[in-house]
């Protein structure tokens, strides 16, 4: 039985967790979690010639002009739906693009790319909250499985002392929750508008939103080949193309379908974090991140039974 996504008149839509998973939206996933999964490594080879706030503004426009050349990107966007495309610019681009360079400050990079790994269960309870539908036994199993991964992954960096502190883990806590807010409110838009032309309206408000800030911080930004070359491929690929793709995937998957891509994001930066940081990753964090993992894929099963 296939489920569609429709939006009610607060807003809200209904989740559709029994859509097929298919050839085509496992290559979306790939190219998504090969993007986000670098996103981490990049950001932190950026914040060591410029400041935190210089990232957002960055990415924001690389990723603002990579999908202006993407057809049908620029058709228009009914009056209105463009004060949510405002919110949707602050919560599910801007901030979150603020708040990941300001965790790695004091996160390992591969952390954050573990961290990451926690969105599906994000995602599930804001789903569930949205729709407010209580979420089922196996949804409820899957967030606690999720969060106990998540605690394996943050206390022994903690104690630790070097891979990350207790702020930073708060910091990529807001970052999800907003990504889940935001996606939420994205879909019923999704329903009505192509990917593209959705997605250039967002991350053009995200770079308005972050150019004050992101033009104060290039004062005192050394523009150096590596930070110009992590500045473009993290705009133009994880916040243009990247974005492109989940939004093609979030409209033919629904929320938490969606999520899948970042099962492996941890993986992915967890791997370049120790190949070009020289990151140390502890075993019980590792542990942690496959818990994560096994929690998102549980909260990906299709439900037994439909309303």
């Amino acid at each position: 039985m296939k489920i569609t996504y429709s939006a009610n008149s607060s807003g809200a839509t209904s989740a559709d967790t029994n859509l097929n998973f298919g050839l085509i939206e496992w290559l979306l996933a790939l190219g998504m979690a090969l993007t986000w999964g670098s996103s981490f490594l990049l950001i932190d080879i950026i914040i060591r010639d410029a400041p935190n706030t210089f990232v957002p503004f960055g990415r924001s426009f690389f990723g603002m002009v990579a999908l202006f050349f993407i057809p049908g990107s620029r058709a228009k966007i009914a009056r209105e739906h463009r004060s949510r495309l405002f919110v949707l610019g602050f919560i599910w681009m801007a901030m979150p693009f603020f708040l990941f360079p300001l965790a790695e400050k004091t996160v390992a990079s591969s952390i954050a790319g573990m961290m990451n790994g926690a969105l599906p269960v994000v995602v599930a309870i804001i789903t569930a909250l949205w729709v407010r539908k209580a979420p089922s036994f196996q949804r409820i199993i899957a967030v606690v499985v999720g969060f106990i991964g998540i605690v394996l992954i943050a206390v022994p960096s903690i104690n630790e002392g070097s891979s990350a502190d207790l702020k930073g883990i708060l910091y990529l806590a807001l970052a999800l929750l907003c990504y889940a807010v935001g996606l939420n409110i994205a879909r019923p838009l999704q329903a009505i508008y192509s990917p593209a032309s959705l997605m250039l309206r967002v991350v053009a408000i995200s770079t308005l939103i972050s150019s004050p800030l992101g033009i104060i911080a290039m004062r005192t930004t050394t523009f150096s080949p590596s930070l110009i070359g992590s500045t473009i491929i993290l705009g133009a690929l994880g916040s243009g193309i990247a974005f492109l793709l989940f939004g093609t995937l979030l409209k033919r998957t629904g929320p938490i379908r969606s999520m899948i891509p970042t099962y492996f994001t941890p993986i992915v930066g967890t791997f370049l974090g120790v190949l070009f940081n020289d990151e140390k990753v502890l075993l019980l964090s590792i542990v942690g991140m496959l818990i994560v993992i096994f929690g998102a894929w549980l909260t990906s099963r299709p439900e037994k039974s439909v309303n």
